[in-house]
């Protein structure tokens, strides 16, 4: 009996040994549902889908009323997820990057510093991350990948992705309209005002919600394993959006239904400390914004970990901040570049309710063709109605040239369809959002300003360091990009020079301001001419055709397709492609695949299956009426 006894006693004590062991440093599981804009839960939109099981989380814990990922896309999104480092400072801001970049010197993603400091950490299973990653990033990484393998007493970082309300989910055939039934009725649901009201739109939304319930029940297949360990009350749990939602004209783009993400935190019962003051408590509501940038150094916070001095992100969870100090974060910075084969360059900022959205290529619509946007119903649809002038002008506005400065008042006009920029009393706040958003960039700096084909060949892959080096060089090209602001007269002068005298990139901006000012600029056409027969830079001489033809000074088709043929450099020729697929939207101008040139079908898990995959689209889509 004595020996029983001390059996449990013995047994008793290791338990807690191991239970306080494991309690030193809270656990962290970040449950990640792909393309999901917060606009499709109920706990945030009486439209949405009810999720019990977030909903649950909320209960316990904090609910995040404004969380922005920095990138309307997951590449560029998870790599800022993983470093807490802006994307065009980092040279990863495209998606997906050319090449993959390195990491700056001595510097490490926030799960890798939670490794070395005794974490185990898994990730099940997406990663797409656009930088070099160490071969052991995580201990664990596949679709098997559970924090169960950990040591005893060992605290664990634990990522799961659910890729059910991916895009990709909404690539059914038109038959699956009438024969497929949603548990969403089509009938019942709401639609945004920028969409046209139809039965492809109504399925398409039916079936997203459908697919967050999916999601929602295996979330909650996550959290049972959680209470299985009894770990429940040792883990702070992140339930959140990788990037901005799923339906047209979302994911991508830099309005808030491309940014702005669900974010629930459930706070354990035993790290309440490590949280502030209005923090504590169940059932929170939170106001202030958060960023993806703000994660890395958050969880190092949670961890005990100090933040690298890198990372341009601050933490939102600490015992120190109130909640009454993280209400008044109020500023969130976005970017949009290259999407697989389709580029723009547009950049955002938002300060409290009002947001600005700068388009740096003020006459690209931001329905310029992107294959994969346009594998859905609803997107495809959208446009043929576009084309056949049957939407609102609310509706139309996506398809049409945006002008360079975008204001809306978010409280107002949650769906952006309010441009306020132009009127008069608000040009006191477009200003003051202008210069903070240009200040953001030049601090940076900025590599989108560059082309992606020069910083990469220029940087030998160490794109941050580069930067740096180039802030001056860069910071001159977006003061070259600004003068689209201005009055064309009082910048045609410089504009001029630039064209003369200028260096390649600075020509390329130059060209892209008069095609902005085309209607004022028709008598430099024969200096663009000049600019034409002279320039030994493909780039240069694709954005001088692009300004010919907007003058209708030249027919575009033969000089691009040329250039493009006789480009070596596979990224320029996707640059050069993209005008033309600009070229062939805005004047219906086709463009044959030259037959010197080889374009071959793209063979998934290639070493170049990236590089086929943007040619082959993109040849696909301006060879043909």
């Amino acid at each position: 009996m004595k020996f029983q006894i001390l059996i449990v006693t013995i047994l008793t004590m290791t338990s807690a040994l191991t239970h306080a062991s494991s309690a030193e440093k809270p656990n962290i599981l970040w449950l990640v549902s792909e393309d999901n804009s917060k606009h499709y839960l109920k706990l945030y939109d009486e439209g949405g889908a009810v999720m019990p099981n977030v909903e649950k989380l909320a209960e316990h814990g904090l609910t995040f009323n404004n969380a922005f990922s920095n990138a309307p896309v997951c590449s560029t999104a998870r790599t800022t997820l993983a470093t807490g480092i802006y994307g065009p400072k980092l040279g990863t801001y495209q998606h997906r990057g050319f090449e993959e970049v390195a990491l700056p010197q001595g510097f490490t993603t926030f799960n890798k510093s939670l490794q070395k400091a005794g974490y185990y950490t898994t990730n099940n299973a997406k990663t797409d991350y656009n930088f070099i990653a160490d071969a052991n990033i995580w201990d664990e990484s596949s679709k098997k990948a559970s924090w169960r393998n950990r040591k005893p007493g060992q605290p664990f970082f634990h990522m799961q992705t659910f890729a059910i309300t991916h895009e990709g989910k909404l690539h059914f055939k038109q038959g699956a309209i009438d024969n497929r039934k949603t548990k969403h009725d089509p009938e019942k649901v709401t639609l945004a005002p920028i969409y046209p009201d139809t039965k492809t739109f109504r399925y398409t939304m039916a079936k997203t919600l459908d697919n967050h319930v999916v999601a929602d029940n295996q979330i909650g297949s996550v959290i049972e394993k959680l209470k299985q360990d009894g770990e429940l009350e040792n883990t702070f749990i992140f339930y959140f959006g990788d990037h901005g939602g799923v339906l047209p004209g979302s994911k991508g783009y830099l309005f808030d239904r491309g940014l702005s993400v669900p974010l629930v935190v459930r706070v354990p019962e035993n790290f309440k400390h490590l949280v502030g003051e209005g923090l504590r408590k169940d059932n929170v509501r939170v106001d202030g914004f958060v960023s993806f940038i703000d994660f890395a150094p958050t969880m190092l916070a949670l961890a005990g970990i100090s933040a690298d001095k890198q990372m341009d992100g601050q933490t939102f969870l600490a015992p120190a901040l109130s909640i009454d100090e993280l209400n008044k974060r109020n500023v969130t910075f976005g970017h949009a570049d290259r999407f697989d084969e389709k580029s723009d360059l547009v950049r955002s900022i938002r300060v409290g309710k009002y947001k600005y959205i700068r388009h740096y290529q003020p006459y690209y619509s931001d329905s310029l063709h992107a294959y994969y946007r346009y594998r859905q119903l609803a997107f495809k649809q959208w446009k043929d109605m576009h084309q056949q002038g049957k939407l609102s002008a609310i509706q139309g506005a996506f398809f049409e040239a945006p002008g360079t400065e975008l204001l809306f008042d978010m409280d107002a006009d949650p769906y952006e369809t309010v441009n306020l920029a132009g009127k008069k009393q608000f040009q006191e706040t477009l200003l003051s959002l202008r210069s903070q958003l240009q200040q953001t960039v030049k601090t940076l700096p900025d590599l989108g300003f560059l082309p992606e084909s020069v910083w990469l060949k220029e940087s030998e892959g160490n794109a941050f360091a580069y930067g740096q080096q180039q802030k001056a060089r860069i910071n001159e090209l977006i003061t070259l990009a600004d003068m689209q602001l201005e009055p064309f007269k009082s910048v045609e002068d410089k504009l001029i020079s630039y064209l003369k005298k200028g260096t390649s990139e600075q020509q390329i901006w130059a060209l892209i301001n008069l095609s902005w000012f085309a209607k004022d600029s028709k008598h430099l056409i024969s200096k663009v001419k000049e600019v034409l027969a002279s320039s030994k830079s493909s780039l240069v001489k694709a954005r001088a055709i692009e300004y010919l033809t907007l003058q209708q000074a030249i027919e575009p088709v033969e000089p691009l397709t040329k250039l493009i043929a006789n480009e070596e450099n596979r990224l320029i020729q996707v640059e050069i492609l993209n005008i033309a697929a600009f070229i062939h939207e805005h004047t219906g101008k086709v463009f044959p695949i030259p037959k010197s040139l080889t374009v071959k079908a793209p063979v998934r898990g290639s070493d170049t299956f990236k590089i086929d995959s943007w040619l082959f689209e993109r040849w696909q889509y301006i060879s043909q009426k």
